[in-house]
Order: C-alpha cells, then structure tokens, then sequence
C-alpha cells in the first residue's frame, strides 16, 4: 500500500512541477495592452494593411473583422465595388472591377478569389460570400488567420508567443517529467509483476502529451514595434468611434470614407458594416441561389416529420403489406373473437364497444397499408427528372453509434434549386451518391416525388464554388500555416535539395479513415518522441483515433519482446501480435505499433489488421509514417 501510495505521489509531484512551469511561461509572455495615444485621424504615411491592425488593436487577437477590413479596404482601393440600391444594407452587391489585381498580400488575394470565385457575370450579393461547408469555412478562417500573423510578424509587430527556446525548455522539461512517471509506475508497482509496456508507455505518453501541448500555438503577443504601433491604432480607434454616426455607415460608404471604413472595422468602429459583411459559415435556410444567371435568396425547407422521406421502396411496400395483412386479420376475426370472449361476462356490455374499435382498426391498417404500396408503386413507375444548381448539402441521418462501429451517415439533405420559385424543399440523397455533386454544381437529378429520395445524380456544370472552397478547406497546424506564409521551412515538409522520388506512406490518411468507418486527418506531434516516429490520425473532433509509432533499436526490441505472450497475427511482417485495442507487427529491425484510442476503439478488428499488413509490408521501402 504504500508503494501505491508513493508511486502517486510522485506521479502527481512531476506533473505538477511541469504544469507550474507551463503556467508561468504563459504568465510571462502575456501580450501586453498598450496605452492609446491620443485621438487622432492620421493612417499614417505607409499604414499598415486593415488585418494587421486588427490584430494590434485586439491586443494580438484576431478576429473575424481582419477578413471584414480587408474586404472593405479592396473597396477603397477600387479593386471591388459595393452597391446599394436601396435602404437596406443586406441589400448591398459587390462588383469586381479589377480581375486580375496585383500587389495583393496573401490574405488580401484570399478574400478577393473568395469574391471573383462566387461572382456571376463580375457580381455577387454581399450576403452571399457566407460558407455552405462548415470545413471549408474553418480552413478559410483558418489560413487567412495565418496570413495576416504571417505579415505582422515579417513587419516586427508580433511575434510567437513561446518562443522556440521556452518550448525546447519545456519539451526537455517534458522528458523529464515523463521519466518521472515511469519511475511512479516502479516505484508503485511489484518489480516482479511490473510490466515493461507500462514503463515505457508511462514515458512515451507522459513525454509525447506534455511536449505536444507545449509545441501548440498559444496565439501572438507583443514586440517593441507592435507595442507603438498599437498605441497609435487606438488613438485612431477612439477618433473613430468619437465620430457622429461613423459606426452606423454601410459598406457601400467605402466610396466616401475611403480607407477610414477599413480601418473602422479593423478596430471594431463599423456596427452596421459589421453586422451584414458575413466570411463565416451561412443559414441553410436561406441560400443565395445563381441559377439562370442571376443572383436571387431561397428559402429551404428540410422535412424530418414523416417516415416515408428518404426510404428507399422495399422497406416501404412492406410496412405497407404488413399493416395491410394485420387489418385483414381484425376485419376477418376480430368481431367474431370479440363477441365470443365477452358475451355473458361482467364485461358484455362492452362488447360492441370493443367489436366496432377493433373494425375501425382493421379499416384504417388495411387503408393504410394499401395507401403506401400503391403510393410507393406509382412513386417508382412515375420518377421525375429536375435540373437546377445544388444550394446546400448536409448529413441527414446517420447509423447509431454501436459496439462494433462508430456512427456513419445514411442520408443527406439536397437542396436543388430548379429556378421556379424562391422556395424550395430538400431531397435525400443515399448515401452511394453522396460526394458527386458539390455546391453550386448545376445538376440533373432523377427523384421520387413521394418520398423525395434521389435516385441518380448527373453533373451537368462544375460551378466556381467547388474550386473556391475545395482550395480553402485543407487545415494545418497554425504554426506550419504561418511558417509558409512566410517562406519558411515548414516542420515535416520535405526539404529543399536535389528531387527524390516520391516514397509511399506507411498509411495513409484515407486507408485509415476506410479500416476506421469515419474520416480522419493525419498530425504528427510538433516535438520528436524518444520511442520513434509517432502519427495521430484524429476523427472529425480532432481525437485522436489510431496512434502509428514507427520505432528500430532497443526500443523496438522492447515492444515487439513484451507482446509475444499476447495472440499471434500469422502472415504478418517477420512476426506480429494483437491484443485490447493495439496490434504490433516486425519486419527487419523495424516495428509498427498500432494503439487504438478514443473513436478509434470500435473499429472492427480485422480491418485494423489490415492496416498493421499494410504499414508492415510498406517497411522495406523508405517510407514517412503517415500521409
């Protein structure tokens, strides 16, 4: 008992040792809040762009405004142009007037495709330029937040709030803690009984979180130059908001305000400018549709209420058949059984009570269930074909999640718009046929009208959406994004030098994502780890759902020893076992080591022995761990 005991305490004594020194780091490199100079209504001779001041005038926050300012201030550059025909702001239309801009900051040439992309004819509603996949919306805000810390940090305005030495210190403090907590695992545990697998992982898993969560991007803060330059923005922010009804200018007022509109919005000065210019994700329930040439709202609907939508036709004909044959049986035997049973008992006199409910039952089943076979007959003989522009896509239903396999989508909602009227209901669309369209596709599609499921779906124009928000949906860790932003090498990118071939991954991030049942996304940790080469493959939550260490050497030899006890994965590599939720596999002096975790952990077993089968039998080529 008391090895236990002094086993946890040291465990708890080196973790909180760590997380002192993580918490003091963030201390020290708060961002600081400069002082405002007083107010004033000078930009300044060479002014930053409206997204770097955003972060400065946020304290090295950056917010939405950043993709706001910098579609206002393509406006008072007279790269785009913003039209109000009316009272209302959300009326407003952007037109490109320049096509081919030059001198564009990335994040400026970002928010300008985003526009020229959309644009029908050089012309979109403002309040169309909103997302319609919730990935994409996040890589766009994703990258231009890159961008624009990118440029202030090549300006000297910010900087990396840890920098490389204090993660260094921590990652090395990390080892040590990790250390620490496989020496809690000896001291608290029988040496006779203590297993190997257990120190090590103590080790590795102490050391890979700890480093790992130093490595992340904690935000900016503040360098000498950001600090002065902040002063100055604020004392233009307080002029700014001083300024009579400044804050309730529209976007079209660019043409007026010039610059000053950018600005304003940058520091949080525009209310209305503000509140109708939207880079986010959009409502689905109402859709800017291009279809026919023109720009015009529509209004969706989504039906959920009746069971029949999105069924295909055998479950259908036979739930109709089966309520049908349970009326024939209340109309062929009900009364009869009725009477027979409660005449001349103490309940007689609610025998024709009983015998005209039981009728009225066996009426409606059997109508019922002819109605839905006829019904569902007629909706198969009688398919319609429409032709129109796919507005909005969405996971309809989905699989429960089970002990055997995480939940997978079944139905989609698809909302087509056929150019007859500005409303419209979505379809459903099987879950085969889902990823042949995208959003702004103008498609033709064959459906049955009753139960509003599509059967075939036919491209007939790739719309300008796709490419728009396929080229912004791909994510990275924020500090990669920002070190190619800036032209620097990037952690794990290949390196600059004489062109290899191109060498497979051990596993890739679709294999993975098949063995799994769910999409994934591959990360490796941003600090080496001491067991070998670790992937992350991380489920639609960013969980982690299948740890691959790659490991040679001793420490290799130690994990392929301490598992020949547990079962035996035949044709596999040199030698290969399984076990609870891992599977490890050797060829050579090289090992794979497959860890399930989270999601991961209902995947069907044999499929993650196929994944170990194809990361093993990929070790005789050079290969990186995972793509």
């Amino acid at each position: 008992m008391a090895q236990h005991v002094l086993g946890v305490l040291i465990a708890v004594a080196a973790l909180g040792g760590w997380f002192a020194l993580y918490g003091l780091a963030l201390l020290l490199t708060r961002p600081a809040r400069p002082e405002p100079l007083p107010a004033t209504q000078d930009l300044g001779r060479d002014p930053e762009p409206p997204a770097v001041v955003s972060l400065l005038a946020n304290y090295w926050e950056l917010t939405e405004d950043a993709g706001e300012a910098t579609l206002l201030d393509l406006g008072a550059r007279r790269i785009l142009e913003f039209r109000q025909p009316a009272a209302d702001a959300r009326q407003t239309t952007v037109h490109v007037t320049v096509a081919d801009p030059a001198g564009l900051t990335p994040y400026e040439r970002r928010v300008f495709d985003r526009v020229a992309g959309i644009a029908v004819g050089g012309v979109v509603p403002l309040t169309a330029l909103t997302f319609r996949d919730q990935a994409a919306a996040a890589g766009f805000a994703k990258r231009l937040r890159a961008e624009v810390i990118a440029d202030a940090r090549a300006r000297g305005l910010s900087r990396r709030r840890l920098s490389p030495a204090v993660v260094t210190a921590l990652s090395v403090a990390a080892a040590v803690t990790g250390a620490a907590l496989a020496a809690a695992v000896l001291v608290g545990t029988d040496l006779r009984h203590t297993d190997v697998r257990a120190v090590l992982g103590a080790w590795v898993v102490g050391w890979g979180l700890l480093s790992g969560l130093a490595g992340r991007s904690h935000g900016e803060r503040d360098t000498p130059a950001g600090r002065a330059a902040a002063a100055r923005w604020l004392g233009v922010k307080t002029w700014l908001r001083n300024t009579e009804a400044f804050g309730d200018l529209p976007p079209a007022a660019v043409a007026v305000w010039d610059r000053y509109l950018a600005y304003g919005a940058a520091v949080g000065a525009t209310r209305v400018s503000s509140a109708v210019i939207d880079l986010g994700m959009g409502n689905r329930r109402k859709v800017w549709s291009s279809y026919g040439g023109t720009w015009r709202p529509v209004r969706m609907r989504y039906p959920s209420w009746w069971p029949r939508y999105g069924k295909p036709a055998p479950p259908v004909i036979f739930r109709g058949l089966l309520a049908g044959f349970a009326g024939v049986l209340l109309l062929r035997y009900w009364a009869g059984l009725a009477t027979d049973r409660l005449t001349g008992t103490a309940a007689g006199a609610l025998a024709d009570p009983v015998r005209l409910g039981g009728l009225a039952l066996g009426l409606v089943l059997t109508g019922f269930g002819l109605y839905l076979v006829v019904r569902m007959v007629i909706d198969l003989a009688a398919p319609a074909s429409i032709t129109g522009q796919v507005l909005w896509q969405q996971v309809w239903r989905s699989t429960s999640a089970g002990s055997d396999s995480p939940s997978r989508p079944l139905l989609h909602y698809l909302a087509v718009d056929d150019g007859t009227a500005d409303r419209t209901t979505a379809w459903a669309l099987p879950q085969e046929l889902a990823g042949r369209c995208a959003d702004g596709d103008t498609v033709t599609i064959s459906v049955r009208r009753w139960t509003r499921r599509v059967g075939a779906v036919t491209v007939v124009t790739r719309g300008t959406l796709r490419a728009v928000e396929q080229a912004a949906e791909t994510t990275d860790k924020t500090e990669n994004l920002i070190a190619a932003a800036m032209g620097l090498p990037v952690p794990g990118a290949a390196r600059t030098g004489p062109a290899q071939p191109e060498q497979p991954a051990l596993l890739s991030a679709q294999e993975v994502a098949r063995a799994m049942g769910f999409a994934v996304s591959a990360q490796q940790p941003p600090t080496p780890n001491p067991a070998g080469t670790v992937t992350l493959f991380l489920d639609g939550h960013r969980k982690p759902a299948l740890m691959l260490l790659v490991a040679r050497g001793l420490v290799a030899s130690m994990a392929i020893r301490t598992r020949r006890h547990s079962a035996p994965l035949p044709g596999i590599g040199t030698e290969a076992y399984t076990g609870d939720g891992w599977a490890v596999g050797r060829s050579g002096d090289a090992v794979v080591v497959l860890q399930l975790q989270g999601a991961g952990r209902q995947a069907n077993p044999g499929n993650v022995y196929w994944l170990l089968a194809t990361a093993v039998g990929r070790l005789a080529t050079p290969v990186h761990p995972g793509g």
